[in-house]
This record gives C-alpha cells, sequence and structure tokens, in this order.
C-alpha cells in the first residue's frame, strides 16, 4: 500500500490493486495545494469546507459518510460517529471516524474528533494498523489527549494530522507538540509518498510524521 499525506487531514491510501482511496479533501481557502488525483472512494468525516471539498475532485468517486459499513471490491470501510467537540456535538456537530481495511491493513481515520475515545469504541475497531490522528487542538483533541487516544487504540503506527504548517492558512497548534510529549520512537520522513505492507509494519507503536 502507498501512502501519501496532502496535508491537514487529507491522505491517499493506494491498494496492492491500484484502488484509491482519498480522505477529508480540503478546498483551496485552507492554503495547501489541491490534491491532483482521481479518486475512487472518498470518505468525509463531517461537513466542513477543509474536510468535505468533494466537488474539486477529478473524476466520479464513490463518496463514504456517516456511519455504517461499505464494501468496495476489496476495500472495507467502516464509520462509527463520534463528535466534533467535548460536549457531545453541541458545539460542532457529529465526526465520522472511519476504520479502512485493505491489503491485510486497517487504516483508522479520525476526522476531526473533539473528544477523547473510550473503551467502547476500542471494541468497535478492533486492532488498528495504522491511526491518522488529529493533534492540533482548537476544532480537535490537542496533542495531550491524542496520546490518550493513541494509548488506548495501540496501533503499529501513528501518522499525525490536522496541525499548523507553513501553508495552512489557520491557527493550530504544530506536531511538535505532539511529538516532544509522546514516548514512542519517532521518524520523519522526507518523500512525499511512503510504502506500508505487512511485512514492514512495526511491532510496536511508532510515529510517523509524513511531509506534503
Amino acid at each position: 500500500m502507498r501512502i501519501r499525506w496532502y496535508g491537514h487531514a487529507c491522505f491517499l491510501f493506494i491498494n496492492s490493486e491500484g484502488k484509491k482511496i482519498l480522505t477529508d479533501p480540503f478546498d483551496s481557502s485552507v492554503g495547501y495545494p489541491l490534491p491532483d488525483v482521481e479518486p475512487d472512494i472518498v470518505t468525509v468525516s463531517h461537513e466542513h469546507f477543509d474536510h468535505n471539498a468533494v466537488h474539486i475532485l477529478k473524476g466520479n468517486p464513490i463518496v463514504v459518510q456517516g456511519e455504517g459499513e461499505t464494501q468496495i471490491n476489496n476495500v472495507k470501510i467502516k464509520g462509527f460517529n463520534t463528535f466534533h467537540d467535548e460536549e457531545g456535538g453541541k458545539k460542532r456537530g457529529v465526526n465520522t471516524i472511519y476504520l479502512i481495511e485493505t491489503d491485510e491493513i486497517k487504516i483508522l481515520h479520525l476526522g476531526d474528533l473533539g473528544h477523547v475515545l473510550t473503551n467502547e469504541y476500542k471494541e468497535k475497531v478492533g486492532e488498528v494498523n495504522i491511526l491518522c490522528i488529529p493533534v492540533g487542538g482548537t476544532f480537535t483533541i490537542d496533542a495531550s489527549s491524542a496520546i490518550k487516544v493513541v494509548e488506548l487504540i495501540k496501533p503499529n503506527i501513528v501518522i499525525p494530522m490536522h496541525y499548523k504548517t507553513p501553508h495552512l492558512k489557520f491557527d493550530l497548534a504544530k506536531v511538535d507538540d505532539f511529538v516532544n510529549e509522546v514516548s514512542y520512537p519517532v521518524k520523519r520522513f522526507e518523500e512525499k509518498e511512503i510504502e506500508v505492507n505487512k511485512n514492514n509494519i512495526p511491532s510496536s507503536t511508532e510515529v510517523w510524521v509524513l511531509s506534503y
């Protein structure tokens, strides 16, 4: 599986069959270059401009939104409703997290998660190989809360997202606020695309900081 981070909460996962799965596309107002890709499947965690810009994408992808299970060829996606805040959605509404299974790899994308997950969610998602987790605070969980989620989920790979970078046009905390708090090994990648398979997944938790 190949993985590319376009910035914010937008990732492209390309499985061994060439199926392209894109998460949370953003529009031009966010600040990052727009994803130049024609995905087969798009997941949308919630209806905010920095996560739901399906209209900017090429082609006619299958859009997955909300709670439930979707099977598309050898890609299985399960959506679980969470909240965009710590008040049961009263401030920012519902956020859907997605468990994406393909190539025998399980990816959990947390969208704009606004609260620490409970054991109930851990039981629902089960084993997770790759966790894409917001760490920038303000609109999502911050570094300290993100670490609690990591400790609950216990993934092999943690990929931080939704934090301040030179391109992002609004203020969030930087990734170093998270990285400096974790007790796990940290790897920083210069290349824009990385490859992951069952053979190179670390046996214990590592944090992988990607470039965009």
